[in-house]
């Protein structure tokens, strides 16, 4: 039977409390009694139960993770594991402990009570959901505080931190506008997430403001899968592009596979630009140019912005856009004497 702190106050002779300010470094104790408290808890090797003693503070000194999309692409989009590992890490540094919601979306949708009423976890963070996912709504009607990674125009007083999507989609289309590139193709994301709005509206606006025409035949719509970057890129190797931008590098990768596929070469045929920065980006041929996101950035903030919730429920929405940085590699081409003239 596992030993509790009333068999330890008994074998020291003192009150449960005691013992327990003792366990929790209060100062509140006399030392020549708190040796002998913490003599026994060495010699018995006795471990707390730290959830009873968050539960009983009020505490679990847990953050619920959910990300509403299907289990497959967590595994399958870098972004995912990513993102995971930075919020585990800056949870971990703040004494919190991850607890990691994984289901199908329909499935979150319908057991997300059990999260938000169980007590189990002091706050959430939310990733990459849909604009009109229902899990939004039932957060705000709860008094569970939440994050989210990534923007929702439409809940006013959501707390989130985002990257600057339009602006890091603007960049890579200036970059292969600057290369002298004329045919400028996109694989957005999907468009019903603010993600895949926000970085469609970067390459439309970056072209509107150089005099470009916008082609609606050289925009496809992908979902940030290998498949669909590998069948867009087809598509508009036919459309006889000469730039395409990718709105993620799982999709910026595929497309040069499809290129590459077709008998043609990146970038002397068809440059290509992607988005994320994930670590294969580097070491595929040719390497990726993308747009870097500040995925461990973006982890800490949405901690810190969620545990200050939980310390100060009353405090103001926080909504943070971290910048992101154009990363150049040989995938976009270089300039040329004529593109400078």
């Amino acid at each position: 039977m596992a030993l509790t702190l009333e068999d330890i106050a008994k074998m020291v002779g003192v009150s449960r409390s005691t013992v327990s300010r003792v366990i929790n470094g209060e100062s509140n104790v006399n030392e020549e009694t708190r040796q002998k408290v913490e003599k026994v808890i060495k010699e018995l090797n006795f471990q707390p139960n730290l959830a009873a003693r968050s539960l009983a503070a009020g505490r679990t000194k847990i953050i619920g993770l959910i990300t509403p999309v299907g289990v497959n692409a967590i595994f399958s989009d870098p972004f995912f594991p990513l993102i995971m590992q930075n919020i585990s890490s800056a949870c971990n540094r703040k004494g919190y402990s991850i607890m990691l919601w994984l289901a199908e979306p329909e499935y979150e949708r319908r057991t997300i009570h059990q999260v938000l009423y169980n007590g189990l976890v002091d706050g959430v963070i939310v990733s990459s959901m849909k604009l009109t996912d229902p899990i939004i709504q039932s957060l705000s009607e709860h008094n569970l505080p939440f994050v989210t990674i990534g923007r929702n125009p439409f809940e006013g007083n959501t707390c989130y931190v985002d990257s600057d999507n339009y602006n890091g989609a603007r960049d890579a289309i200036i970059h292969l506008i600057n290369l002298g590139r004329k045919r400028i193709s996109c694989i957005t994301g999907p468009m019903d997430t603010i993600v895949g709005i926000d970085r469609f509206k970067g390459y439309q606006d970056a072209l509107k403001s150089y005099g470009f025409t916008l082609h609606p035949d050289l925009v496809i719509e992908g979902n940030f899968s290998e498949n669909s970057g590998y069948f867009a890129a087809q598509k508009l190797i036919s459309l006889k592009t000469d730039a395409i931008f990718a709105a993620s590098d799982v999709m910026a990768i595929s497309a040069i596979r499809s290129i590459q596929d077709s008998g043609l070469t990146v970038p002397d045929d068809i440059a290509v630009i992607g988005y994320d920065d994930i670590p294969q980006a580097a070491v595929i041929s040719p390497p990726l140019t993308t747009i870097r996101q500040p995925f461990s950035r973006m982890g800490s903030v949405a901690v810190d912005i969620l545990l200050e919730m939980i310390e100060h429920p009353s405090s103001q929405p926080h909504r943070i856009v971290l910048p992101t940085e154009l990363i150049i590699r040989a995938s976009s081409g270089t300039f040329t004497r004529s593109d400078r003239e």
